[in-house]
């Protein structure tokens, strides 16, 4: 039995899991690039009624019976949940208490795959900006 722990990045919503985790992923698949802005999506398969959340919690419909949880103070993606696995819920694994223990042990949906990943090891890495970003004017907005 494993427990786990975790919480958006506002700190509005929790959660708690003891139980058996049903899978350990990253995913390539366009749909959770797209839903979370990132190339890969690591999470954790659980039994759904075995987590516990606190907090408000709301949803999207990415496709008919797939839902997509985020926090709706900040934003943060906490999980995915689908009726092709009614027992289980997908958080991510970003939400972790300690997200650098994560340790996936399979690669999903290869074929989407982000062709520059293969690339990272080749590209220079800095423990902070490689440069201070430039001054923006103050009434200039994204």
């Amino acid at each position: 039995m494993t427990s786990l722990t975790g919480r958006c990045m506002c700190g509005a919503v929790t959660w708690a899991y003891s139980g058996e985790v049903t899978r350990n992923l990253v995913c390539h698949c366009a749909d959770c690039q797209r839903a979370t802005s990132s190339p890969i999506t690591a999470f954790l398969g659980l039994r759904r009624d075995e987590v516990n959340w606190t907090g408000d919690i709301n949803h999207y419909e990415s496709t008919p019976n797939t839902f997509r949880g985020f926090c709706p103070s900040c934003g943060t993606r906490l999980y995915f949940r689908s009726d092709r696995w009614p027992s289980e819920i997908h958080v991510h694994a970003a939400t972790l208490a300690d997200p650098g223990q994560y340790r996936p042990d399979a690669q999903v949906l290869i074929r989407s795959k982000a062709k520059w990943l293969d690339q990272l090891p080749l590209i220079p890495a800095h423990d902070g900006f490689q440069q201070e970003p430039s001054p923006r004017p103050p009434a200039e907005r994204p």
